[in-house]
């Protein structure tokens, strides 16, 4: 029998990317699933004709709004956020709005979010976080990114201690991973950045959203392994420089 056969799972992002296909996977075994995320219209084109998943809006940076969420989210087993947000640029030119709103949408939206569920996570349940490669191996221009994904997994292990034995808490970590999180990049760019990052890398070619979220499934599944951060990354961390 499947590990999630009868589950609750609860997916933060799941109208799209890597969000999409945990909730995606969950559903095919066996979970009943809840997607969430500010784009109602979206969810509701991802859920439309699923049994057994359901949309609940949200955004993370509001208050109102999650408590919203939170009154009307019932016992969940697994809460998954995937969480995507960066903002580029050199140190010396990044401006404190989007770095403020980056960490506001992938730091402190999804620990407020986390809080916000955790009366409804019932015992032997588990707490899903997204972080990045750049916490750990940078890229130029990058700082900000680096700092808040660092931020993610610290809290990953803060959480992991202190909700255990009750819940599980962990974290994925993506490398680069072919989404709709780059969209806005005009598509011969897109892909041109693709086939550079592919280059450096062991595997020579970037990520698909499906293989993040299997990393996602093995961590909410594993009922052994807990304050985890898991790479997903095609051998970031020992890639080499891109030549072109």
């Amino acid at each position: 029998m499947s590990s999630f056969e009868g589950k609750r799972v609860a997916v933060v992002g799941g109208g799209s990317g890597i969000g999409r296909s945990v909730a995606e996977s969950a559903l095919k075994q066996g979970a009943d699933v809840t997607i969430s995320s500010r784009d109602a219209a979206k969810l509701e084109n991802v859920a439309e004709s699923r049994t057994g998943m359901t949309v609940l809006p949200l955004d993370m940076t509001d208050a109102t709004s999650r408590a919203a969420w939170a009154d009307r989210l019932g016992p969940i087993d697994h809460l998954v956020i995937s969480a995507s947000s960066a903002a580029h640029g050199a140190f010396s030119d990044l401006e404190e709005d989007p770095l403020r709103s980056m960490f506001d949408a992938k730091l402190f939206g999804p620990y407020m979010t986390a809080k916000a569920a955790l009366p409804h996570l019932r015992d032997g349940g588990s707490i899903t976080f997204f972080s990045g490669v750049l916490s750990r191996r940078p890229g130029m221009n990058c700082s900000g990114l680096g700092a808040v994904n660092g931020a993610v997994e610290s809290l990953t292990y803060g959480l992991a201690l202190e909700l255990g034995p009750r819940l599980r808490v962990n974290c994925v970590s993506p490398g680069m991973i072919r989404s709709d999180a780059y969209a806005a990049v005009p598509e011969t760019a897109r892909e041109e950045m693709y086939a550079a990052t592919g280059e450096s890398l062991p595997l020579r070619r970037v990520g698909t959203v499906d293989e993040a979220a299997e990393a996602a499934l093995f961590l909410m599944a594993n009922t052994f392994t807990t304050g985890h951060v898991l790479d997903v990354d095609g051998g970031h961390m020992i890639r080499q420089y891109a030549t072109r």
